[in-house]
């Protein structure tokens, strides 16, 4: 599954990175507000910071750092790809969109992975 994932992320990076550059005119295709925009953000945070965590203990120790990355790094890549859909009045209206994305991203990204436990069966002694 991560493989899949990761091909997939780095599509998305490369689409949005085209898309900047000039060689994939695809803005206007999605005309999606900001409201929505940040809403898709918070569910990536969320189902990634999941999915990491129930996927990391299936994977060795020393591929774990790894596999966050790929889940922390890779998966903007489909919010900047979303964002270059968009028209282009409404990216020079909000151009720091995707970089607040991320941020928002992030945070939700980390609630879960830093949470991790904290939900569980009482220790031993409390």
């Amino acid at each position: 599954m991560e493989l899949a994932l990761f091909g997939f992320f780095f599509v998305c990076w490369l689409a949005a990175l085209a898309s900047f550059v000039g060689l994939l005119p695809i803005a206007g295709l999605l005309d999606l507000g900001l409201y929505p925009y940040y809403g898709l953000a918070a569910f990536l945070g969320w189902l990634a910071g999941n999915t990491y965590l129930q996927r990391a203990p299936r994977v060795p120790k020393p591929l774990r750092r790894r596999l966050m990355l790929m889940y922390l790094l890779g998966t903007p890549g489909f919010l900047y790809f979303v964002r270059a859909l968009a028209p282009l009045t409404t990216q020079a209206i909000a151009p720091l969109a995707p970089l607040y994305a991320t941020a928002v991203f992030a945070i939700l990204f980390l609630v879960p992975v830093t949470l991790k436990g904290s939900f569980g069966s009482p220790r031993s002694g409390e």
